[in-house]
C-alpha cells in the first residue's frame, strides 16, 4: 500500500499536469491565417501558455501577454510582462495598455490567439471612466475580505473595467478572434475567467451594484456613477462586434480531478468525485467533506473505504482574524477539527496554481494525528481557524504543500483519504 501522505501528493500533481498549456493547447490550435497571427493574453498560465503556442506554431507570429510575477518563461516571439496578482498594480495598468495597443489597426484577414487563465483579472486593471487604480486596488481587497463568490467578484470587476467584459475584443475587430482557456471558476463560464477581456457577458451594472451592497462594500464616488449611470455597461451576446470570436476551453477543474482519480485507481483506492464547483465558506465546506468522510468510515457510504473523495470549485473566506489565509488551509483545517483524530482519515487541500491566498504555498495535508500534534505543541486547533491562519498552523507542523509556481490554475483541489 502506498504511503497515504505520498498518495494525495501524486494525485495533486496527476491534477496540475493534467491543466498544463503543453498537453492542452496543441489540440486547439487554429490554422494560419492570410494576414498577420498576433498572440495576446493574461493569467497566471498565459505565459506557459505562450511559450507551447509558439512550440507547435507553424508560421510567424508575435504578441504580448502579462502573467504574475515569478511566473514567467521564455519565449522567443511573445512578450511576457509580469504584474501583480492578487491585488493589481501599476506594471498591471501599463501591461494592459500594452495589449490595446498591439491589437490596434487589425484587419479581416488578421488572426488573434487569445491565452486566457485564472488571476488575469488583477493582471489587466485598466480602469473604467472616472475610477482610478487606487479605487479598483481598493475594490478588490474589499471583495477578497467579503466572503463574495469568485462570480460576484468578477461582475464587479468587469463593469468597473476598460478591458474586460468583451472590451478587448471588441478592441480587436475585425480581425478573428481565437480564445483559448483555462478554466479556474466553478461552472466553467468564459465570461467568469479573468473577468472575461474577449468574450460577451451576460450580467449588467445593476448586479455588479447589487452585489457591493450585499456585501456592505463602499464604492469610491467614480466607481458608484460609473454603475448608476450605466457607463460601465459591458458587450452583451449577440453583438455583431464579436461576431468573429470562436472561444474553447482546453483545461477545466473537471479534468483535473479525472486526472487525480486515476492515479487513485492505479493504487487500488476507490474516487469519490463529488463535484468540480464547489462553493461556500471554506470552513463551511471543510465541515461537510469531513462529514461524509466520517459517514464512509461508519456506514460505507457513498463508497465503502479504501477511498478518496475529490472536489474543486473555489471557495471563500470571511476574514475577520489576522491570520496569513489561504482558504484551502482554512478548510483543511476545519475538517481536521471535524474529524476530531478520526482513524485512516488523511487529506490534501491546495491551490493548483501554488498559492493558496496570498501565500507562495500551495495548501497542506493533514493526518489522524494532525490535533493530537498540535495540541502537543500548544497550539489550539480552534484558535488558529477562528484567527483565520491555516497557513501558521500547518507550517508549525510541517505539513505545508510548497510547489512553487505551477504555472497553470483549475482551481482549488481537495482530497479526503479514508482507508
Amino acid at each position: 500500500m502506498t504511503e497515504p501522505r505520498d498518495l494525495l501528493t501524486r494525485m495533486f500533481h496527476a491534477a496540475v499536469r493534467a491543466a498544463q498549456p503543453e498537453h492542452c493547447i496543441p489540440a486547439f490550435l487554429p490554422k494560419p491565417p492570410k494576414g498577420r497571427t498576433l498572440v495576446i493574453g493574461a493569467g497566471k498560465a498565459s505565459a506557459a501558455m505562450a511559450q507551447a503556442l509558439e512550440k507547435h506554431w507553424a508560421g510567424p507570429l508575435s504578441g504580448v501577454v502579462v502573467t504574475r510575477y515569478g511566473y514567467a518563461v521564455p519565449c522567443r516571439h511573445i512578450e511576457i510582462i509580469e504584474a501583480a496578482h492578487p491585488v493589481p498594480d501599476e506594471a498591471g495598468e501599463r501591461a494592459a495598455k500594452r495589449l490595446f495597443e498591439a491589437v490596434r489597426g487589425l484587419g479581416a484577414d488578421d488572426l488573434v490567439i487569445c491565452l486566457i487563465s485564472g488571476g488575469g483579472s488583477s493582471l489587466l486593471p485598466i480602469p473604467g471612466p472616472g475610477v482610478t487604480l487606487a479605487d479598483k486596488q481598493a475594490i478588490n481587497r474589499a471583495l477578497l475580505k467579503s466572503g463574495a463568490t469568485i462570480s460576484e467578484m468578477n461582475c464587479v470587476r468587469r463593469h468597473l473595467s476598460g478591458i474586460k467584459g468583451g472590451r478587448l475584443a471588441a478592441a480587436c475587430a475585425p480581425a478573428r478572434v481565437v480564445n483559448l482557456l483555462i478554466s479556474d471558476v466553478p461552472g466553467d463560464a468564459p465570461s467568469d475567467i479573468a473577468s472575461g477581456p474577449t468574450v460577451a457577458d451576460p450580467t449588467h451594472c445593476s448586479d455588479a451594484l447589487e452585489i457591493v451592497q450585499r456585501y456592505g462594500i463602499t464604492l469610491p464616488a467614480g466607481a458608484r456613477v460609473l454603475l448608476e449611470s450605466g457607463q460601465g455597461e459591458t458587450l452583451k451576446p449577440g453583438d455583431k462586434v464579436l461576431s468573429r470570436v470562436e472561444t474553447h476551453l482546453i483545461a477545466t477543474p473537471q479534468m483535473a480531478l479525472e486526472a487525480a482519480a486515476e492515479v487513485a485507481r492505479e493504487a487500488g483506492i476507490t474516487p469519490v468525485l463529488l463535484g468540480d464547483r464547489i462553493e461556500g465558506e471554506a470552513r463551511d465546506v471543510g465541515k461537510v467533506l469531513a462529514g461524509i468522510a466520517l459517514q464512509v468510515r461508519a456506514h460505507n457510504q457513498p463508497a465503502a473505504a479504501p477511498c478518496v473523495l475529490l472536489s474543486g470549485g473555489e471557495t471563500t473566506v470571511t476574514v475577520r482574524g489576522q491570520g496569513r489565509g489561504g482558504r484551502n488551509v482554512e478548510c483543511l483545517l476545519s475538517s481536521a477539527i471535524a474529524l476530531d483524530g478520526a482513524k485512516d482519515v488523511y487529506g490534501l487541500a491546495g491551490d493548483t496554481d501554488g498559492v493558496d491566498g496570498q501565500e507562495e504555498i500551495a495548501g497542506a495535508l493533514i493526518t489522524p494525528d494532525t490535533l493530537a500534534r498540535a495540541w502537543q505543541a500548544g497550539m489550539p486547533p480552534r484558535q488558529f481557524l477562528d484567527n483565520n491562519d491555516g497557513h501558521g498552523f500547518f507550517e508549525a507542523l510541517g505539513n505545508s504543500l510548497v510547489t512553487g509556481p505551477t504555472l497553470t490554475n483549475v482551481n482549488d483541489f481537495r482530497a479526503l483519504l479514508i482507508l
